[in-house]
């Protein structure tokens, strides 16, 4: 008989199931209704990409050669002018900034790309994007769940923070965020600040892990992620980049060349277009603002309390029920939403709703919920 194709040590037996396929009877039942599914549980973007940035992929469309690992010298310099008008953040080098192929590879191979391993525990949000715990277990090493770090005993090798947070939409301040540099510091732990969101703030404005009131100026054992996913539309193009400790930057590029981990010419010169360009951003998170400001009385309507969400695409909501209960309500009404315990099991009362559909779709999910 022929030997099995798959290797002994399948690493597929150490990830959970994919957590959508939980979902696809709530979303065959939504998709029932008259008037067709509204879908507010996959914060993919549906408005256009902005005409200049699609312009830009247009014109570097004739890129036959290879691209560099660490991106065009005018592409760096870019991100490390957005985060400094955007977010606050200390000067920084353009060597101390690294493209990704979309950040979510990026959190699923960093710590793998760092060498951990079972020796080693990942401190993670209590509640959080599932990525973070799937890159843990892909490198074997021991996520740890923690509602905040600081209080986690013994060592630790890598702290995730994330805020605006996915799903909840909590914005950490500056001293919390320094109170955890400063823990992680004393015990030699990398944190990495996944701020994808970080321009979409609602009632809080959130801050950088790489702004000098948190982080004292230097950028050591910080890094921070970015995603042009969300404020420019671009989660196609499949681009974000990390920046800060000089030291993991260059060992992580060094890595990527090896992997051949690149992010297309085109795609770079696009980026550098989106990064020099605040007034796309600004009309992009005006439509969320709008879709925010009526799908969130709609929900307190319909009987759902708001918490958090004070920033990002996500309206934390709960009915004090059972998570898959108040989805179940939603399916009903033909609205899919993703249920709280997709981010950890503090949210099994919770469903996550996310303000990435059209204003026509949006409307017709509150025509529901207030019917």
């Amino acid at each position: 008989m022929a030997p099995s194709a798959t290797p002994v040590n399948n690493p597929l037996s150490r990830l959970p199931d994919f957590p959508w396929d939980s979902i696809s009877s709530h979303a065959q039942q939504a998709a029932a209704h008259s008037d067709g599914i509204v879908d507010l549980s996959v914060g993919t973007p549906v408005d256009p990409v902005p005409d200049l940035i699609q312009e830009a992929l247009r014109a570097a469309s004739n890129s036959p050669g290879y691209p560099t690992t660490h991106g065009t010298d005018v592409l760096r310099a870019a991100a490390v002018a957005w985060m400094s008008r955007s977010t606050g953040a200390v000067a920084l080098d353009p060597n101390d900034v690294l493209p990704v192929v979309g950040t979510k590879e990026f959190v699923a191979w960093l710590p793998t790309m760092l060498g951990l391993g079972a020796s080693d525990r990942i401190v993670i949000p209590e509640l959080a994007y599932p990525t973070y715990d799937v890159g843990a277990r892909m490198s074997s090493a021991e996520p740890v769940i923690a509602a905040d770090p600081t209080q986690v005993s013994g060592d630790v090798s890598l702290v995730w923070i994330n805020s605006p947070a996915n799903p909840t939409g909590q914005v950490l301040d500056v001293q919390t965020l320094r109170e955890i540099v400063a823990w992680a510091r004393d015990r030699g732990a990398l944190v990495v600040s996944d701020e994808c969101y970080i321009e979409l703030g609602w009632d809080k404005r959130p801050v950088s892990v790489l702004d000098e009131r948190v982080c004292g100026g230097s950028t050591e054992g910080i890094l921070a992620l970015h995603s042009l996913s969300k404020r420019s539309n671009l989660a196609g193009y499949r681009f974000g980049f990390v920046a800060g400790d000089a030291s993991v930057v260059s060992m992580l590029l060094a890595l990527r060349k090896h992997a051949g981990m690149m992010v297309a010419s085109p795609v770079q010169a696009a980026a550098t277009v989106a990064l020099n360009d605040d007034e796309h951003v600004r009309v992009q998170k005006d439509r969320y603002r709008a879709r925010r400001d009526t799908l969130r009385p709609a929900l307190e309507a319909a009987g759902f309390s708001i918490e958090h969400s004070n920033a990002g695409l996500y309206l934390w909501a709960t009915r004090g029920q059972d998570a898959l209960e108040s989805l179940g309500w939603l399916a009903e009404r033909g609205i899919l939403a993703a249920p709280g315990t997709f981010y950890g099991s503090a949210g099994a009362q919770h469903v996550r709703v996310a303000l990435t559909a059209t204003d026509v779709r949006v409307a017709a999910a509150v025509a529901r919920l207030t019917a």
